[in-house]
């Protein structure tokens, strides 16, 4: 790690607009080796979970570098991190699952709003089995940013803890002073509790806030050890103080205060990992209005300056990773949680040249198979939501065609076409069909149709950049 002593200043923030990989041109809601030994409590009060058993992870054949000595610890566990992002989680008490319920939850760019508690209860289910060192949600807890949500959410995040795994947050552009926090009843939707930056920090005081090596003074940025000695700079990217919108930055003053982080860790010898939910990097050209940081290149500079060579985030909701040109530095973006394929990230850490990345995905049918859970979409889950998120795609381009003189067999042929395209990038797996989708009649009707489109050229766009697998990310 180099020591830089870099301290980056500028004046004056700009408030950004909607952000949706999902939805062009429309805004979006406002808005790792061997075994380490670690000391844990977990005397944590909560309501007893649903248990599964215990499935080891893959073994890794990479060599571990030499690890930080942890002295008197107690309890083994693996060097895996999981990282989840956008689970947009509400809680049961806010809605009678009504006509205002139903509405909303298909109106979400493809959440599955509908089944959040299932997915969410089978996603921790599957973290506890794993038994990773750590588990991180990088932002977008709730749905929008309901006070209740937040509770809620923290008690199924308490037998994470109780099961000795550290769970570390960050808030996202949907958390915090969102004046879109609603309840759902009797078929209206009515203004919920928001949440304000510090009862944000006071519910997740176990999760990271409170075990704290140093919070940030000027935002809810703070740094975590990891039982492997790794630190996490977990950034808070958002923007909250008069209403939430949905672009990222890092204040002014939080510059600051990262630079006195790294100082420390140079010192102390530390490997940094950055987590944000905004992301460091312009994606793709599809993925950066609103979805990037704003002046990017300023913490760019400084993290590459201290050499934090990681950065994972999430805000995308599509599955992706860049490795910047003009830094040293990698960021991993997981796709969202509450989005088919309900998938997230598995991290085994050794530096910022020895990593593996993958991504696994949340088994919702054997979770409803334990449970003996009638339900068939949650029976068949994978098929469920594949299909409901083609079914919002094909919408969407049905809404832009149907009032063009296009016959009703063309418009089926390329409404179906741009909804497999989007799936497929959503999951990270756009390039599997590229060369398919680029012979497909669909493709050409669409080329003949407008190349002006704004749904052709974020097809377009989406199948340019759709050059590797980013469900995996290696170093070396």
């Amino acid at each position: 790690m180099k020591k830089t002593g870099l301290l980056w200043l500028w004046a004056g923030v700009l408030a950004l607009g909607g952000c949706s990989h999902l939805s062009p041109g429309r805004e979006d809601q406002p808005a790792a080796g061997a075994d380490i030994i670690i000391e844990k409590n977990t005397e944590v009060e909560t309501e007893p979970g649903p248990t599964s058993p215990w499935l080891p992870g893959e073994e890794t054949t990479i060599e571990p570098l030499e690890l930080p000595d942890l002295s008197t610890e107690t309890q083994t566990v693996k060097p895996e991190i999981v990282i989840a992002s956008d689970i947009h989680y509400l809680a049961k008490e806010l809605t009678d699952f009504g006509s205002a319920f139903d509405d909303m939850a298909y109106d979400r760019d493809g959440q599955m709003v509908s089944y959040i508690w299932e997915i969410t209860d089978a996603f921790l289910d599957q973290v506890i089995a794993r038994r990773p060192q750590a588990l991180i949600l990088a932002g977008d807890l709730t749905l929008s940013g309901e006070r209740a949500s937040q509770e809620a959410l923290a008690q199924q995040l308490a037998r994470v803890e109780a099961a000795g795994i550290c769970v570390v947050v960050i808030p996202g552009n949907h958390d915090i002073n969102n004046p879109q926090a609603a309840s759902f009843r009797a078929g209206q939707t009515i203004p919920a509790e928001r949440t304000s930056p510090e009862q944000f920090a006071q519910i997740y005081h176990e999760f990271g806030y409170g075990e704290a090596l140093s919070r940030d003074p000027a935002s809810l940025s703070y740094t975590y050890q990891l039982p492997d000695g790794t630190w996490l700079l977990m950034l808070d990217s958002c923007q909250y103080e008069n209403g939430a919108k949905v672009g990222g930055m890092i204040r002014t003053d939080t510059y600051q205060w990262i630079d006195q982080q790294m100082e420390t860790a140079w010192e102390e010898g530390r490997q940094v990992i950055a987590v944000a939910h905004h992301n460091l990097l312009d994606e793709s050209r599809v993925y950066e209005e609103n979805c990037t940081i704003e002046h990017n290149e300023e913490l760019g500079r400084m993290l590459d300056g201290w050499e934090v060579g990681l950065f994972l985030s999430g805000h995308l909701h599509v599955q992706h990773h860049k490795t910047s040109k003009e830094y040293e530095i990698d960021e991993i973006v997981t796709s969202a949680l509450s989005i088919s394929p309900c998938q997230y990230g598995v991290l085994q850490y050794f530096g910022p040249d020895h990593y593996f990345y993958n991504t696994e995905k949340t088994d919702v049918s054997a979770w409803a198979e334990r449970r003996n859970n009638p339900d068939r979409n949650l029976q068949d889950f994978q098929w469920y939501a594949d299909e409901f998120l083609q079914e919002f795609f094909y919408k969407e381009a049905v809404k832009e065609l149907e009032s063009k003189e296009i016959d009703q067999e063309n418009l089926q042929s390329m409404a179906e076409l741009y909804a497999m395209v989007n799936v497929r990038a959503v999951a990270g797996k756009l390039y599997e069909i590229r060369d398919a989708i680029e012979s497909a009649p669909g493709y050409e009707l669409w080329q003949e149709y407008d190349r002006t489109s704004i749904l052709c050229m974020y097809m377009n766009e989406l199948l340019e950049d759709a050059a590797v697998d980013y469900n995996e990310k290696r170093r070396p």
